[in-house]
């Protein structure tokens, strides 16, 4: 892009809609105009109006931007993270290798426990993608019981993530104190791991949500270090039951008002979303956060539409992440096999993601966007052609779909065969169709 856009961000405000609302375009969003196929100055329009962000905190150095918006592509996020139980640096940087070789567009570190900045700084100096984070989870291990927290022990911690280098922050700041009753007559309750802790810590004193609060020095920490805001939903449904509820509406509007004020705060913001949703009520959720949060990128989980397949959640979630996507969501949080069950292993992760990206881009091609089926009709020409090498290589999951032809083979010569396994060369529908072809 040459010497015209602007290299370094430099002053007291460094944000990327600082200078998108003064028609600066950064190199961050020359970047991304090139990834997305889109004018730089169309970048720089809808990073000023807030309807595309990029998590570019100035002290993430090995950064490769994204954008996350209605006129990018569908973005997926990939949770990875150790817990008290099993906690091992090396595990998760082994997660991270695999997220990024499969395509992950953002990564999230969920870490809990005593180790929690240790992995933190391995994945960051690891880490090429935008990187997540949730404050509260490092602050709760600072305390011994989580009212002992305070506003300034908070805040410290987010300050320090930021000088890390964290790009972008899950913070539940719209989860109010009048909120909590509200969610008492659920069926199950908070089942955001920062949302019960921030109901906790108002239960216990009585006093409003700190982050709430103090919104004002929060943003004062975005500001000066570019982090990007994802407002969380400490109330999302965590099971059908649940779903579309006063809770879930009451924040989302807290979230919409929230929105407002780190526009003019010059902070980047996203929204995220829920959760359990039956399948019906996904458009409409969608809408409805487009509405209220001012067309802010909206960030969800899922949906997951159905509650009775643990263990295959990453396909209940899958379905109504595409729905999900088609109506609007910019960046969908993976799930994986073993939500609700556990702590994903490497296989989790690998099945998370690929289901994720599967979901992102069918989406897209369901939008049109220009290029979305490019890679798929490529495949399809590759896969009449019986160029095996070729559907392999453009293929989400190479490594798996290579496994699976090859061992399904017995003989080495019939790897390279114009069939496969499931038909042999008599009964090849593909084979028999390019001999009526050619003689035709």
């Amino acid at each position: 892009m040459g010497e015209k856009w602007l290299k370094e961000r430099t002053g007291e405000v460094v944000t990327q809609a600082h200078y998108a609302q003064r028609g600066e375009v950064t190199s961050e969003m020359a970047h991304v105009a090139e990834r997305e196929a889109l004018s730089p100055e169309q970048v720089c329009e809808e990073v000023a109006a807030g309807r595309l962000v990029i998590p570019a905190n100035i002290n993430h150095k090995n950064l490769d931007p994204q954008g996350i918006g209605d006129r990018a592509t569908c973005k997926i996020n990939a949770n990875i993270g150790g817990s008290p139980m099993r906690s091992d640096a090396e595990e998760e940087l082994k997660k991270l290798r695999l997220c990024l070789a499969l395509g992950a567009d953002a990564v999230m570190d969920l870490t809990v426990g005593p180790r929690v900045r240790e992995i933190r700084e391995t994945l960051l100096n690891s880490c090429p993608a935008p990187l997540g984070t949730v404050p509260i989870y490092e602050a709760a291990e600072r305390v011994e019981e989580i009212h002992e927290l305070t506003a300034d022990g908070l805040l410290e911690v987010i300050e320090a993530q930021a000088q890390q280098g964290v790009d972008f922050m899950t913070v539940h700041c719209g989860l109010l104190r009048d909120h909590v009753p509200l969610a008492v007559s659920r069926l199950a309750g908070i089942v955001s791991r920062g949302g019960s802790l921030m109901a906790t810590w108002m239960q216990h004193w009585d006093q409003e949500n700190p982050l709430y609060a103090h919104f004002d020095r929060l943003l004062d920490i975005c500001r000066r270090y570019d982090v990007t805001l994802s407002l969380g939903d400490g109330l999302r449904p965590g099971c059908l039951a649940d779903a579309s509820d006063t809770a879930q509406f009451a924040e989302l509007k807290v979230l919409g008002d929230l929105v407002k004020q780190c526009r003019e705060a010059e902070v980047q913001v996203m929204v995220e979303g829920p959760g359990h949703v039956p399948f019906d009520q996904i458009e409409m959720n969608m809408k409805k956060e487009r509405e209220w949060c001012h067309e802010a990128p909206f960030y969800i989980l899922g949906p997951v539409v159905t509650d009775i397949a643990p263990g295959y959640d990453h396909i209940t979630s899958a379905i109504g992440a595409t729905m999900g996507a088609f109506h609007g969501a910019s960046m969908l949080c993976y799930v994986t096999p073993r939500e609700h069950l556990g702590l994903p292993t490497l296989e989790d992760v690998r099945q998370g993601v690929v289901a994720y990206k599967i979901a992102a881009h069918a989406a897209d091609i369901a939008k049109g966007r220009p290029g979305a089926r490019d890679r798929d009709d490529a495949l399809s020409r590759a896969r009449a052609a019986f160029d095996w090498d070729t559907v392999f290589d453009l293929s989400l999951d190479p490594q798996r779909a290579r496994m699976m032809h090859d061992e399904s083979h017995v003989r080495p010569e019939d790897k390279k065969a114009e069939y496969c396994s499931m038909c042999g060369p008599k009964y090849c529908a593909m084979k028999l169709s390019k001999a009526v072809k050619a003689s035709s």
